[in-house]
C-alpha cells in the first residue's frame, strides 16, 4: 500500500482541534523501552506542530520527553539532507556534489559487486543500528545482507550484556509489569538508569508510587536527576553492582529476610547461595563499592522487610566488561526474597521476548548463512583497521552500506573509527537525515526519512504493546525510506526475495497475520495490541522459562560464549574491570544527557542550548584538592586517546568517579574528537557487548 493509499488520508480517532490542524497518532522510535504513544498535531500535508504523549496507550498515558516533545525542530531543520550527494573532496573534509538516486544507486550497487569480486562477498558490510526501532525500516536490511551473503552483524552497541545478564537467571527477556508500581508497590528501586533522562514513563510510574507512600531507591554511580527525586541514593562505585547485589543478599540470607520456601520451589541452589554469600559481608563489600556498611545494611533491610519490592533493571549498570554477571546479581535479588510472588513486587528489565512476531520476511530469515563470519558492531574501529580477530581471520571490510546510526560519534575507540573511515580502499554509503560525521567519510550520502514519514511497527521493552504506525507527513525534497533503498539496491545487485517487492505496509500485514496478531490495519486503528502475560505469568508463579521451571543462581554461562566459563558460577563481584590505575586514577562513565539520545538530537538548537557544551562531572571535595575550577577546561585521556572537557563539580559522586554526559559531536571539542575516543572496544563477558561505563581515565588541566 503506497502512502497516497492511506497516510493522508482521514483517520479514524483523529480530530481537528483547530482550522487546518489535527492530531495523529504515531509511535516513538528513539527508544525501546519506552516506544511511547504520540499524538502528532499535523498542520497540513507536510509540517507537524507540537508532539504530546497519548492517553490510548496507559503506559506512555500521556507523558513523553522534551526532546521528542519538540520534534517539529528536528523533523523541519533547514540542515536536514534532501538530495543525493557524492563526494568530491578528501573523506572527512564535507565537500560533496549533488546526484541524482538513479545515479547514486548505480554506483553503490557497482561498487558492491567490484568488491566482492576482488574480495568475496563477505567483504561487504551492511552496518546498522537503532536510529529507528521499527523493524521493517531498521532489520529490513538484514534481508539484504542474507541475500547476497554479505557478512553477518552481531549487534552488541546496547543490550548484549544486559539481555545475557537478565536470560542467565530469569530464561526469557520478560518481566513484572511497571504498571503495577503505581498500585502496589510499596519500594521501588531503579537500578542502573536515569529515566529522567532517558525513559521518562519509568519515572511517571514511580514517582505515582511515591506519592502514595512507596519509598525510592537509587542506584547510580552519580547523582543524577533521578537520584535527586529518590528516598535514597546509593553512588556505587562503576562496574561493582554485583558486590552491592551479593552483600544485600548476605544480610538478607543472616537476618531471617529470605523467603525459603520460595527458593525451594522456584530456585535452582539456594543452599549453595547462601553458602557462598556468607562471606561476601557488608564490609566486603563497603571496600569494592565505596558506599559505607551502614548504607549496604540499611537497604538490605528495606528490601527485605518490604514484601511488594519491584527492580527496575536499566541497561546502565550492564555496559561494563561484567555487565552480564551485576545483571544477573542484581535479579538475583527478588528471587532470594519471593518479591516476586506479591503484585508490584519482582523485577524488570524488558519484555521483547513476549511478542510472537515472526520476522522471517521482515529479515530474510530462510536465507541466512551461519558459515558466513559474523562482525562484532561495537568493534568498528579494529575491524575497519585490519585486526585480524576482529576481522574473523578473514577479508577486510571494503565496503559499508550504513542506516540509522552514527558510528563515527557513538563507537567506542574513535580514533581507530575515524582511521578506518579514512581508508582510500574504503567505499561507504551512508543514508541519513543530517550531514552526520559518519556522513562526512561517505562516498555516497543518501537523504533519508523520519519516523513521521514512513509506516512501520514497534515491540516495546518497557511495557506491553505492539503497536504499528502509518506515515503521518509526507517526506520533504528527495528523502526515501530505508526499504526503498535496500529494493531499490537488491534490484541492480540482482538479489532475489519477495519481501524487496512488497511495500512496508505489506511485509507488516503479512508478518502479523503469519504470527497470529492483529492485522496491521486493526493494530493501528485500536492504537496497538497488549501482550500483558497476566500476573502470574508476568511473575513466573507459573515457573521461570527454563525446562525445570526455576530461576538459576547458577547459570550456565559457557553457554553463551567461550569466555563463560571464567565467570563466577554464582552471584559475585567479577572483577574484569579496567580498575583505575596510579597513571590512570579516575574510573568514568559515558552516560546519557537529557536532551540528547545517542547523537540524534544533537542537531536540535534547544538540545544544544541546554546542554551548553562537554562537561565532566567531580566530586567537589576533589576538584579542590586538585586545583580545579568550576569552568575550567581539562584534558581528559588514557592510552586509547584524549579530549578537552570542562570541569564541572557535582555532589553526589565518589572520589575518583567521574561523568561525561551526552554523546557530542566531535566537533564540539577542541581537539574534534568526541569522548568515545576514550572507551574500550574491548567484548564484555561472556559473549560480547560494548563497556561504555568501564573506563578507566586520567584528568589533568588542560594545556
Amino acid at each position: 500500500m503506497s502512502p497516497d493509499d492511506h497516510a493522508f488520508a482521514p483517520i479514524a480517532g483523529a480530530k481537528k482541534i483547530e482550522s487546518g490542524v489535527t492530531i495523529v497518532p504515531s509511535v516513538c522510535p528513539h527508544d525501546c523501552t519506552s516506544t511511547c504513544a504520540l499524538d502528532v498535531e499535523r498542520l497540513d500535508a507536510r509540517r507537524i506542530g507540537r508532539v504530546r504523549g497519548s492517553m490510548r496507550n496507559d503506559y506512555t498515558a500521556g507523558v513523553i520527553c522534551e526532546k521528542v516533545a519538540r520534534y517539529a525542530e528536528r523533523i523541519h531543520h533547514p540542515d536536514r539532507l534532501m538530495k543525493p550527494l557524492r563526494r568530491v573532496g578528501p573523506k572527512g573534509s564535507r565537500q560533496f556534489a549533488e546526484i541524482s538516486w538513479k545515479d547514486a544507486l548505480d554506483i553503490v550497487a557497482e561498487q558492491f559487486i567490484a568488491k566482492a569480486r576482488q574480495h568475496g562477498s563477505e567483504t561487504v558490510w551492511p552496518y546498522y543500528y537503532a536510529g529507528t526501532m521499527g523493524l521493517v525500516q531498521r532489520d529490513g536490511i538484514n534481508r539484504l545482507r542474507n541475500e547476497m551473503k554479505y557478512s553477518r552483524y552481531f549487534s552488541t552497541i546496547c543490550v548484549t550484556l544486559s539481555d545475557t545478564g537478565w536470560i542467565a537467571g530469569v530464561g526469557a527477556k520478560r518481566g513484572a509489569d511497571v504498571r503495577e508500581v503505581d498500585e502496589y508497590s510499596d519500594l521501588v528501586v531503579i537500578w542502573g538508569g536515569n529515566p529522567v533522562n532517558t525513559q521518562v514513563n519509568v519515572m511517571t510510574h514511580a514517582m505515582k508510587a511515591k506519592k502514595r507512600g512507596a519509598k525510592l531507591v537509587v542506584v547510580d554511580p552519580y547523582r543524577t536527576g533521578t537520584a535527586d527525586q529518590a528516598d535514597i541514593h546509593l553512588a556505587v562505585r562503576p562496574g561493582t553492582d554485583g558486590a552491592l547485589a551479593v552483600a544485600v543478599m548476605h544480610v538478607l540470607f543472616k537476618e531471617g529476610y529470605a523467603d525459603w520456601d520460595y527458593m525451594r520451589r522456584y530456585t535452582d541452589a539456594p543452599d549453595e547461595l547462601a553458602a557462598h554469600v556468607a562471606t561476601r559481608t557488608p564490609e566486603w563489600a563497603a571496600g569494592i563499592t565505596g558506599l559505607s556498611v551502614e548504607e549496604i545494611v540499611s537497604f538490605a533491610r528495606l528490601y527485605g522487610q518490604t514484601k511488594a519490592s519491584f527492580i527496575r533493571c536499566h541497561h546502565g549498570f550492564s555496559r561494563s566488561r561484567n555487565g552480564a554477571a551485576n545483571m544477573h546479581a542484581v535479579t538475583s535479588l527478588p528471587a532470594v526474597t519471593g518479591a516476586w510472588k506479591y503484585k508490584g513486587g519482582g523485577a524488570l528489565y524488558g519484555h521483547t521476548g513476549m511478542y510472537p512476531i515472526k520476522k522471517t520476511l521482515i529479515e530474510g530469515l530462510d536465507m541466512v548463512d551461519t558459515s558466513l563470519r559474523e562482525l562484532d558492531q561495537s568493534r568498528l574501529g579494529p575491524i575497519l583497521t585490519g585486526d585480524r580477530e576482529a576481522l574473523k581471520n578473514g577479508p577486510p571490510v571494503t565496503a559499508l552500506l550504513i542506516q540509522n546510526t552514527n558510528p563515527a560519534m557513538v563507537c567506542p575507540e574513535l580514533e581507530l573509527v575515524h582511521k578506518g573511515f579514512s581508508r582510500e580502499d574504503l567505499f561507504t554509503c551512508v543514508h541519513e537525515q543530517f550531514l552526520t560525521e559518519t556522513a562526512a567519510f561517505a562516498d555516497i550520502v543518501l537523504p533519508a526519512t523520519m519516523f513521521l514519514e514512513h509506516d512501520d511497527f514497534y515491540t516495546a521493552s518497557g511495557h506491553t504493546f505492539f503497536q504499528v504506525t502509518k506515515a503521518v507527513i509526507e517526506p520533504p525534497g528527495e528523502c526515501r525510506e530505508n526499504h526503498y533503498v535496500i529494493s531499490e539496491l537488491a534490484k541492480r545487485l540482482g538479489a532475489k526475495h519477495r519481501g524487496f517487492d512488497m511495500t512496508p505496509w505489506e511485509i507488516m500485514d503479512e508478518s502479523l497475520r503469519e504470527s497470529g496478531m492483529w492485522d496491521a490495519e486493526t493494530n493501528w486503528r485500536k492504537g496497538g495490541q497488549d501482550f500483558h502475560l497476566g500476573f502470574e505469568t508476568s511473575h513466573f508463579l507459573d515457573g521461570f522459562a527454563w525446562p525445570d521451571k526455576k530461576f538459576r543462581f547458577k547459570p550456565d554461562w559457557a553457554a553463551y560464549g567461550p569466555r563463560g566459563k571464567e565467570m563466577p558460577s554464582l552471584p559475585d563481584h567479577f572483577d574484569v574491570i579496567d580498575n583505575p590505575t596510579p597513571d590512570k586514577p579516575f574510573r568514568m562513565v559515558a552516560a546519557p544527557a537529557r536532551t540528547f539520545l545517542n547523537s540524534t538530537f544533537t542537531e536540535t538548537p534547544s538540545s544544544q542550548k541546554r546542554e551548553v557544551r562537554p562537561t565532566v562531572m567531580m566530586n567537589p571535595e576533589e576538584c579542590v584538592a586538585l586545583g580545579f575550577a568550576d569552568g575550567e577546561r581539562l584534558e581528559i585521556g588514557n592510552d586509547r586517546g584524549k579530549t578537552i572537557v570542562h570541569c564541572k563539580p557535582r555532589a553526589g559522586q565518589q572520589k575518583g568517579v567521574v561523568v561525561v554526559e551526552g554523546i557530542w559531536p566531535n566537533r564540539n571539542f577542541e581537539t574534534g574528537m568526541g569522548i568515545n575516543a576514550l572507551t574500550s572496544a574491548d567484548p564484555g563477558w561472556p559473549n560480547g557487548g560494548a563497556v561504555f561505563h568501564d573506563t578507566a581515565v586520567w584528568i589533568r588541566k588542560a594545556p
